[in-house]
């Protein structure tokens, strides 16, 4: 037996769950499903056929207050906010706006906004207009000096030494 407030789970045998064991479990879970949509099937019959009012009318807010299962005190006080905007359970195919191109998230926005400005800032930098590219091309100008510097004195070196040699060999 394990001492302490932690349990130690390596060396221990492992559990399997059975294969008939997910299937029961599967079918448990189908049949419950087909329970509730009778349920649910049943339960919308009873609001079709319900009781009427005295002026021979449908009770519509006692079915929206099944629906919504108010929470609290708000089945008890009816409030009147003009504010607050009922949901709507089912929409109609022909109620549903299709727009041409999808409602995009903030993050969304924001990360094509932010590959739209990293495109504009390497188009620029490949043109030389950005202060890194004028920098970049500056050091480049400088190292190419450099370079063309160095080649020079290599080149007067080598012909000092052709000169020496042949004033030697003379």
């Amino acid at each position: 037996m394990p001492r302490g407030k932690y349990v130690n789970h390596k060396g221990r045998n492992r559990n399997f769950t059975n294969p008939e064991e997910l299937e029961a479990q599967r079918k448990k879970d189908e049949e419950e499903k087909k329970w509730r949509k009778t349920r649910e099937q049943d339960s919308d019959d009873e609001d079709e056929d319900g009781e009427e009012n005295e002026d021979g009318e449908d009770d519509s807010d006692e079915s929206e207050s099944d629906d919504d299962k108010a929470k609290g005190a708000q089945s008890v006080i009816q409030i009147q906010n003009p504010n607050r905007v009922a949901k709507k359970s089912h929409r109609k195919v022909e109620e549903v706006e299709e727009d041409d191109e999808p409602q995009l998230t903030r993050r969304e926005k924001e990360e094509l906004e932010k590959q739209r400005a990293a495109a504009a800032y390497q188009k620029r930098h490949a043109e030389g207009k950005t202060a890194q590219a004028k920098a970049d091309l500056a050091r480049l100008a400088i190292i190419k000096q450099h370079r063309a510097e160095a080649a020079a004195r290599r080149e007067a070196e080598k012909k000092d030494k052709e000169a020496k040699m042949k004033s030697a060999a003379s």
